[in-house]
């Protein structure tokens, strides 16, 4: 599982120019699903970015997370974060796992951030869909579960 994390002011997700789902301050997420991603991927990832020490303090230093802040999630799957661009000028999307796999994982993801008590919105999977935020920073960060290992 790869994810891009992108801080945020505010944000929202469109279909067909209609809003399906809009955060206040909080979390991007850009989430990618490869072949073999399980339940403990999606737990790993969720904690890690739960967690993660990317707001900043009354000091101006990155030592608060998402959960220190209350902040929300908007979750959007991007099977794009798989493409690989080694050879040719068009993207392999082979390492990207398949709707009926990714689609499952993605929504559990999205669960295990619920538990630990996140707002979570979302858009809607494999649509066309326009995403708009202010990055805050900006800071973006990638997590792939891969590392856990």
């Amino acid at each position: 599982m790869r994810v891009v994390v992108q801080r945020s002011k505010e944000a929202r997700v469109l279909v067909n120019r209609e809003t399906v789902g809009e955060i206040n301050h909080g979390l991007v997420l850009l989430v990618g699903i490869t072949h073999g991603d399980d339940a403990d991927d999606a737990a790993y990832v969720a904690d890690k970015i739960a967690n993660l020490r990317i707001f900043e303090d009354s000091e101006g230093k990155m030592n608060l997370s998402l959960l220190d802040i209350g902040g929300q999630i908007l979750s959007i799957s991007q099977f794009t974060l798989y493409g690989d661009t080694r050879k040719g000028r068009r993207p392999n999307f082979m390492e990207a796992a398949r709707p009926e796999e990714a689609n499952p994982m993605y929504e559990l993801l999205n669960e295990e951030f619920r538990k630990k008590g996140i707002t979570v919105e979302t858009g809607i999977f494999g649509a066309m869909m326009d995403v708009q935020l202010t990055n805050d920073g900006p800071v973006t960060i990638i997590v792939e579960s891969k590392e856990k290992k």
